[in-house]
Formats: C-alpha cells, structure tokens, sequence
C-alpha cells in the first residue's frame, strides 16, 4: 500500500484512514472539519468561588476547618483550570453521521493529518473520475 501520511500513530494510504483503533475507508468519507474544545470553565470558576466563601465565612466565625477546606478548594479550582488542555478534533463525515477521527492538543498536528486526507481524497476523486 501506498502510504501518503504516517505519523504518531495516525495513517493514511490510499484506501482509508486509520487513527486511535478506527479505520475508515476513503469511499465513505463525504468531508473533514477541525473543532477547537476549549477550556471548561464552569466548574474551576464554582470550585474556587465556593472555597472564597468558605475561606471567609471560615475567617468570620473563626473557624480553621473552614478556613482550611476553603483554601484547599481554591487551589483545587486553580488546578482544574491550569491542567486542562485545549482540544481539536478531526470529524469525519460519512453517510452514517460525523465521527471523531483523532484528537489532539496539537492543533498544527490536527490540520496536517486533516489536509493529507483531503489530499487522499482529492486523488480518490480524480482516479474515479477517469
């Protein structure tokens, strides 16, 4: 087999395209697009606001367990805010409905593997026409 992209365990030959344990032929692929999943915020933004007003109302009735429990939940906002990556996931359309393909937090790694397939399919189209 001819292959046009292979990388990071992610292939395209002539045929189909495997990625993540799915393989998908090129015949059934109709088109590609790149969706960007960005941060959750809601969740970071109510742990640290819940642990602020535990913080102070721990402050107020002097009480250092509720002192403590709200710092704690501050850093825990904080660090559900800071580990969370930036999503972008190829979806392929087939007759089925849309499908993910791959996903990564590389979004250059993404648009490659998204404009080798449009290559491949663009060749499939070319070859069928003929």
């Amino acid at each position: 087999m001819d292959n046009n992209f292979n990388e990071r365990g992610v292939m395209i030959t002539r045929n189909g395209l495997s990625a993540g344990g799915q393989i998908f032929s090129l015949r059934e692929i109709q088109s590609t697009r790149v969706e960007t999943i960005q941060k959750n915020k809601v969740l970071p933004l109510t742990l640290s606001l819940a642990g602020a007003a535990a913080a102070v109302a721990g402050a107020i009735v002097s009480s250092g367990a509720a002192l403590t429990l709200g710092a704690m939940m501050i850093v825990v906002g904080i660090l559900a805010w800071t580990t969370q990556d930036i999503k972008h996931r190829l979806m392929v359309a087939t007759q089925g409905g849309d499908r993910e393909a791959l996903s990564s937090p590389d979004p250059d790694f993404v648009e490659r593997v998204q404009q080798a397939l449009q290559n491949a399919l663009a060749s499939i189209r070319d070859t069928a026409a003929q």
